[in-house]
């Protein structure tokens, strides 16, 4: 029996080296394919079971009034306005340090490492555990500027928790803007200033609002920080400005799951339905502004 040629134990082992490959491949996909349909199933079926308890609970006596010791005069009124001027005193204060910061290390910034350096730490910083933005604000806010349990503190830390996905979506907006624009923009006479203002801007402005349309449904969700500054639980007045107590959705929906009586999980599941609602809407907010952004630059 003659020896196998190097050429044909060469082609035997390149075949069986595209089996191996195409079975690895094939076994990937699959993993990958019932890791998802149970991740959706799983998904699925606890929004099934939230809506099924809560949607009964959500109308007009539920939207309009205060929380309550009983379940049914209880509502969400002072934790849904407490979320909506967090929303809004957050998206003031993050929006403008965040998009400004984006500029400057991509447009201004000197390739030194100095700038990588801050670059890695902001990147770094989008990974945080929420709870220690929570410390730093009460330590930093809460106690040492004075600004006691209020809506400005809150405010204040939920901006340095989504200051980093601000930053780092707005840059990468700003990175897929084609340099033939910056050049051509130069080359006509713009200052720096000028090109990033007119050009760059308009070229990124949907990724950035985005971005951040993103960050911001992020903080609404968040209970940590906020417990650990010390927002309260339980809220019987309206909010009238920035140095007023508050309570916000989450937290609210954490007091009633905490009470033994069955009525506040029902209540808790409405209040659940109501801030995803929220979520939702800012979320689809976010893909149709990038759209037509989009859709304008075409």
């Amino acid at each position: 029996m003659s020896a196998m040629s190097p050429v044909g134990a060469t082609a035997v082992r390149s075949g069986w080296v595209r089996r191996r490959r195409r079975i690895v491949g094939w076994a990937f996909y699959g993993i990958t394919i019932v890791s998802t349909v149970l991740g959706i199933a799983m998904l699925a079926v606890l929004l099934i079971d939230v809506f099924v308890d809560g949607a009964n609970q959500v109308d007009g006596h539920f939207l309009t009034n205060y929380p309550s010791r009983f379940p049914e005069k209880a509502g969400i009124r002072s934790a849904l306005l407490g979320t909506l001027w967090m929303l809004g005193l957050t998206a003031i204060l993050a929006f403008p340090v965040g998009i400004g910061a984006a500029i400057y290390l991509e447009e201004y910034a000197p390739e030194n490492w100095v700038t990588r350096f801050v670059q890695l730490n902001i990147a770094n910083l989008a990974g945080v555990p929420s709870v220690v933005y929570g410390l730093l604000g009460l330590g930093l806010f809460v106690r040492w500027l004075g600004l006691g349990r209020s809506l400005l503190a809150g405010s204040m830390t939920m901006s340095l928790l989504i200051l980093p996905l601000i930053i780092v979506a707005a840059r990468e907006a700003i990175r897929a803007v084609p340099n033939s624009l910056r050049d051509g923009s130069l080359a006509l006479g713009a200052t720096r200033w000028q090109m990033v203002r007119r050009t760059v801007l308009p070229g990124a402005a949907g990724g950035i609002l985005t971005g951040t349309i993103l960050a911001l449904a992020r903080a609404v969700g968040e209970t940590a920080p906020l417990i650990m500054i010390g927002a309260l639980t339980y809220i019987a007045f309206d909010p009238q400005g920035p140095m007023d107590l508050f309570t916000v959705l989450p937290i609210q929906i954490f007091n009633w799951v905490s009470l033994p009586q069955k009525d506040f999980a029902y209540l808790a599941a409405g209040g659940i339905c109501v801030l995803l609602v929220v979520l939702l809407i800012a979320n689809s907010t976010a893909v149709i502004i990038r759209y037509r952004m989009q859709r304008n630059l075409q």
